[in-house]
């Protein structure tokens, strides 16, 4: 009892002492890249736990992205604190939220998100693009000119900007049928090749790239009234080489175009949109992908 009572007295001493230092700095800035990161992860997270709230939370933040750091002329903010936007978009920003919005789309089916996506991709182009080497620049032709332009395409704790747009182009042109992106794409992974041999573990996210490059990479298409549950069940399992696509009416889009029937889920597994024969049930599309 004598030592606790000498404890408290000394925590109280300390306390006191301690009250008289400054306080650490409090980082509470918002960043549109992290936070788009961090809607990834809980999409990722969703699919793999069917857990509501960590799809309402990517949601949730994904809105306040288009809320507060889309501008008017479809550019992107860097910043957000203190109830104010700030900083010109990175190229960071539009890779990682780019991302972000395929995969929301790829969970909620709301088209809105790979709409959203094109937009972002088409602003990178007229904005950070490089013809001369179909690499994009780190910084905006907005922003103030700078000595030199750089571009950041190597992996490190966090993936490089140019790989994650590279793979961005590359899922989008399969949604999309879009040409130019998969070009863009197959340039800027082929731009890396000779740096890869000689430090492979500094592009990781380009090896991930052209593993779907080597191998098959599948369009999974499911198109009828039960389309969301049948792709919860095809996010059981594991599919690294593979977009999912759906909609549970007609659609437009050209991985959905013309697949819709009344009353009827289809399933279509396909490689550069030639698709076996549809079927009705996950399991039977799981198959199809391992023959």
């Amino acid at each position: 009892s004598e030592l606790n009572d000498k404890k408290k007295t000394w925590k109280t001493v300390l306390h006191q002492e301690r009250s008289k230092r400054h306080k650490p700095r409090l980082d509470d800035k918002v960043l549109t890249s992290w936070n788009a990161l961090m809607i990834k992860g809980y999409i990722d997270a969703y699919r793999v736990f069917d857990n509501p709230r960590f799809l309402d939370a990517a949601v949730k933040n994904a809105t306040f992205i288009l809320d507060q750091q889309l501008k008017d002329d479809g550019g992107l903010f860097h910043n957000f604190k203190d109830g104010k936007s700030t900083i010109n978009g990175y190229l960071e920003d539009y890779a990682t939220l780019i991302d972000a919005f395929i995969s929301l789309h790829e969970v909620t089916l709301d088209e809105k998100w790979i709409h959203l996506s094109k937009k972002l991709t088409d602003y990178t182009y007229e904005n950070f693009y490089n013809q001369e080497n179909s690499m994009f620049y780190f910084t905006s032709k907005k922003d103030e000119k700078l000595v030199a332009r750089s571009f950041e395409y190597r992996d490190n704790v966090i993936a490089a900007s140019n790989s994650i747009m590279a793979k961005n182009l590359f899922i989008l042109s399969h949604h999309l049928d879009n040409e130019k992106y998969l070009n863009t794409s197959s340039k800027m992974l082929h731009n890396v090749h000779p740096e890869i041999e000689t430090y492979p573990s500094g592009y990781s996210n380009w090896l991930d790239l052209t593993e779907n490059y080597k191998n098959k990479y599948y369009e999974i298409v499911v198109v009828g009234k039960d389309a969301n549950s049948k792709i919860k069940e095809l996010n059981t399992s594991y599919l690294p080489n593979a977009l999912v696509a759906g909609s549970s009416k007609e659609s437009t889009n050209p991985l959905l175009k013309y697949r819709y029937i009344d009353d009827e889920t289809l399933i279509y597994v396909c490689v550069n949109n030639s698709c076996k024969l549809p079927v009705s049930e996950a399991s039977e599309a799981l198959k199809l992908l391992n023959n």
